[in-house]
């Protein structure tokens, strides 16, 4: 509430206090969130290393924001050495928990050939599930990888993302 300023004036440090009390605690979505204050400074001075921290926490109990926003850290190389692999790696578990911008997150280090080789097919299955929960970046970039490829990869890069989607509900429904 102090976070948004909903129903109390908006008070950074007060939603650190909250935050840090509930994450120490295990609190998963806390964890991120304090991850998110620190990554963001508000409420505490910026620190990269801190925020890995907390995301770290809270993406190894599952909570796919923070394994996003984890992903997000190696990517940059924010607070921890640039690691492309690593970056797959969480976006990858949060993009099989149906993370849309994890989803598009992944697609475009497919897209782009980070973490290993280009890879179109992959790419545009997982920006195709992005998009279809309104990614706008992904639908931009599905467009973008559409003209790259052939009719058969675009026909097999749809089969794999029903695969995926399929995959994902069943996980979720679980």
């Amino acid at each position: 509430m102090y976070d948004h300023g909903e129903g109390v004036c908006q008070d950074f440090k007060k939603a650190v206090k909250w935050y840090r009390l509930a994450a120490e605690r295990g609190e998963a979505l806390a964890q991120n969130n304090l991850g998110v204050m620190y990554d963001s400074g508000e409420g505490v001075l910026e620190d990269d290393r801190e925020a890995v921290k907390w995301y770290r926490l809270a993406a190894e109990q599952g909570e796919a924001l923070a394994q996003n926003n984890l992903g997000v850290m190696y990517d940059k190389g924010n607070g921890v050495p640039k690691d492309y692999q690593e970056a797959m790696k969480w976006y990858r578990r949060a993009a099989e928990q149906g993370h849309a911008k994890a989803q598009y997150n992944l697609g475009d280090m497919y897209a782009m050939g980070e973490g290993g080789g280009k890879d179109y097919v992959k790419g545009y299955a997982w920006v195709n599930l992005a998009s279809a929960q309104g990614n706008k970046g992904a639908s931009e970039l599905k467009d973008e990888l559409r003209q790259k490829m052939t009719a058969e990869q675009i026909a097999e890069a749809q089969k794999l993302a029903a695969t995926l989607q399929e995959h994902i509900e069943s996980s979720n429904s679980q």
